[in-house]
C-alpha cells in the first residue's frame, strides 16, 4: 500500500513568543515492510536555524528555531510512504518467554542482550509487581513467547475500555489498570509495564493508523490520529513483534511507523521550549490518505 501522510500541527499562544526551539519526530522510518520516498517540513513562521539528525533509537528527528515575535506557529509534515505486507512467525515456534527473559540478561553482545536495553522502566512506564501479576495468566512455565504476548493483547483488548475522556497524556499506567479505560498510548503502556515487569524487552511505537470512512461516506479532511502499539523481541530468529492491543493484532500494511523508543515521552512527534507566550491552545490534524483514492 502506498499512503500519502499529512500531519498538521499547530499552536496558538495567548502571548507573543520572541524565541522558540523545537524538536520533531514525522518522518516515517525505513524499514524491511516500509519505505518513504519522500518526506519534508513545511513550518511557520520560517524557521531561521534548522536540521536534521537520527536520534539514540534510529528515530529521524528535525531541528528547528524560530525567532521573532509571533502569536502562532504551525507545522505540517507531508510524506508519501509505502507499506509491505509483513510475515509475522508462527507463534508456537517462538522460544519459552524465560528464554528471551533469560538471554536478555547475558553479558556477551547477541541480538537479546541488546535488546535487553528496553526491559527496564522509563519515564512513562514504571515496573512493578501488580503489572507482573496481571500478565502472569499468560505467561505460564514453558509458553511460547509470541503466544502469550498474543494472549496479553488479547486480554487487554477485552478487559479494557477505548475511552478518551478517562485518561490525559500524564496519567500514570498504574491508574489505567485501575480504571481499565484509556487510548490506544495508555494501552501501549500498560502491555509494556506488564511485559517488562515479567523482565522481556519491549519498545513503544508511534505511527497512524489508515482508518476507512463508513459504507457510502467521503473521507473527513483531518479525522484520523496518531496511533500507537508495542514491539516485543521474540528471539534471534524471530526478531522484533509488533502487536497493537488497542485493536487485537499484528500489524499489517494499514499501520504506519513513524518511530520508537522507550514510551511516549521518546517519540513526541513535536516538542520544544518557547520564551514568552503564557499558555498555549494545541489544535492537530491527520490525514491518511492511499495513494490510489487520489
Amino acid at each position: 500500500m502506498r499512503y500519502r501522510l499529512v500531519h498538521r500541527t499547530k499552536y496558538t499562544y495567548s502571548g507573543a513568543v520572541t524565541v522558540s526551539h523545537h524538536l520533531a519526530r514525522l518522518a516515517p522510518r525505513t524499514l524491511p515492510s516500509q519505505r518513504c520516498p519522500w518526506h519534508e517540513l513545511e513550518i511557520q513562521p520560517e524557521p531561521v536555524g534548522r536540521g536534521v539528525h537520527v536520534d539514540s533509537f534510529g528515530n529521524i528527528t528535525s531541528y528547528f528555531e524560530i525567532e521573532g515575535k509571533h502569536e502562532a506557529m504551525e507545522v505540517i509534515a507531508h510524506s508519501l510512504v509505502e507499506v509491505f505486507p509483513s510475515k509475522h512467525p508462527d507463534p508456537r515456534t517462538t522460544p519459552p518467554w524465560e528464554a528471551i527473559r533469560d538471554a536478555c540478561q547475558i553479558e556477551k553482545l547477541t541480538p537479546g542482550s541488546e535488546a535487553g536495553a528496553f526491559r527496564f522502566g522509563s519515564p512513562m512506564v514504571p515496573l512493578g509487581k501488580e503489572f507482573s501479576d496481571y500478565a502472569l495468566l499468560e505467561f505460564p512455565p514453558g509458553r511460547p513467547i509470541l503466544e502469550a504476548v498474543l494472549g496479553l493483547t488479547n486480554r487487554i483488548h477485552k478487559e479494557f475500555k477505548f475511552d478518551p475522556r478517562a485518561t490525559e497524556v500524564s496519567t500514570p499506567v498504574s491508574e489505567v489498570l485501575k480504571k481499565r479505560a484509556g487510548v490506544c498510548q495508555d494501552f501501549a503502556h500498560l502491555m509494556l509495564a506488564c511485559l517488562r515487569s515479567m523482565g522481556l524487552p519491549a519498545r513503544y511505537v508511534s505511527g497512524y493508523l489508515e482508518t476507512a470512512p463508513p459504507p457510502g461516506m467521503q473521507r473527513l479532511t483531518g479525522a484520523d490520529a496518531s496511533h500507537a502499539w508495542v514491539s516485543v523481541f521474540c528471539g534471534d530468529a524471530a526478531g522484533w513483534v509488533d502487536t497493537d492491543p488497542t485493536n487485537n493484532l499484528l500489524p499489517n500494511e494499514r499501520h504506519i511507523t513513524i518511530a520508537w523508543g522507550r514510551d511516549f515521552s521518546d517519540v513526541s512527534p513535536l516538542r520544544g521550549v518557547t520564551l514568552g507566550a503564557g499558555s498555549q491552545k494545541l489544535s492537530v490534524a491527520v490525514d491518511v490518505i492511499p495513494v490510489d483514492e487520489l
